[in-house]
């Protein structure tokens, strides 16, 4: 990590700090310390496995792109490419960091720069993917919820899904529609050149003209390998429901049994979405502003609401950042290329 990164953990790692501070100023502490005795640590363990499939399950999509070009990539080296994501992501504004963090960690086993930055992009189209889906499934079960109970949270919510939809969208124009992506492109380039110098602004057009080349390409490889995709898409699926679920058994284990586990994961849901409308890091201040306004109807003790909302974004977010910390400082294990020759024997 550069020093600049450091400095940006540090900074995510004090605000999370305020935010906590600032979340505890109403709560009695001798109240909370009686919660965290009376936690049923079987259900932590339960939420903590959840965090752990969705890391591990990322990795088993990270090695069925990889292994129709490189043999010897081991689960070892896939799990460092979702946890350097975490850090990145959870560090950088909007999550801009987690794509390079990823192409970088492949690239240090092996993995030509180019198929990592492919690998990566299609991983992002099939998660976004996923999270729309996920979306419209929340959205039947869980929205009148939101709208009758939270009805200002539901523009929130409208706006992510906008977000992850134009997303998607743009993603597949790119896949299906190429010539028109790259003419639009080109036309919406156009006011950025005004503000940029000609020489800067020719090679980010060369840059984002060079990766559109890259995505369609590999997209159209591996869109022809619907069985993979297919596999893809479904370990992609019950990646996020793990994660969904997380607050779910964080209930659990503060004693709440006569919970709705649908009602709740979608709820989770909604929260991502909201979460990926704030521009800080981590989404820190949204993330904990969603969690605790949509379970405050679940949880009505206000301390047990604050402990569970500071367990959840533990495991979600400062877990993954500590994590991605310690794969970053890993020997990267290399693979080896896929000779024509080796690809065709199999």
């Amino acid at each position: 990590m550069t020093r600049k990164n450091m400095w940006s953990l540090l900074v995510m790692v004090l605000l999370g700090v305020g935010i906590s501070w600032y979340s505890l100023r109403n709560v009695n502490l001798s109240n909370m310390m009686t919660d965290i005795a009376q936690l049923n640590w079987w259900w932590l363990l339960v939420a903590l496995g959840c965090v752990g499939l969705y890391f591990g399950l990322e990795a088993v999509v990270v090695q069925k792109f990889v292994r129709h070009r490189y043999k010897h990539y081991s689960f070892r080296s896939a799990l460092r490419v979702p946890l350097a994501e975490q850090l990145f992501n959870g560090i950088t504004p909007f999550s801009s960091g987690g794509q390079p963090a990823q192409i970088f960690v492949m690239a240090q086993s092996g993995i030509d720069a180019g198929r990592a930055s492919s690998v990566a992009l299609m991983k992002f189209v099939v998660f976004q993917a996923m999270v729309v889906l996920n979306f419209l499934f929340a959205m039947l079960i869980g929205f009148h919820y939101l709208a009758a109970k939270l009805s200002y949270l539901s523009l929130y919510v409208f706006f992510g899904f906008l977000i992850h939809f134009a997303v998607i969208v743009g993603l597949l124009l790119v896949m299906y529609w190429y010539n028109f992506t790259k003419r639009a492109v080109k036309v919406v380039l156009i006011p950025v050149g005004w503000f940029m110098k000609a020489e800067r602004f020719q090679r980010l057009q060369a840059n984002i003209s060079e990766k559109i080349d890259s995505f369609y390409e590999e997209s159209v490889r591996m869109t022809k390998d619907w069985r993979m995709l297919l596999e893809v898409c479904l370990v992609t699926f019950f990646q996020l429901l793990f994660y969904y679920m997380v607050p779910y058994f964080i209930m659990r284990a503060m004693g709440y049994s006569g919970i709705n586990l649908i009602m709740v994961t979608s709820l989770n849901v909604l929260i991502f979405l909201v979460t990926s409308l704030f521009p800080i890091p981590g989404g820190a201040g949204g993330a904990e502003f969603g969690f605790t306004e949509l379970f405050a109807k679940f949880i009505p003790s206000h301390s047990k609401l604050i402990l569970a909302m500071l367990i959840w974004r533990i495991l979600t977010y400062y877990l993954g950042l500590f994590l991605g910390m310690i794969a970053m400082t890993m020997k990267p294990e290399k693979a080896e290329e896929i000779q024509p020759d080796e690809s065709t024997e199999h």
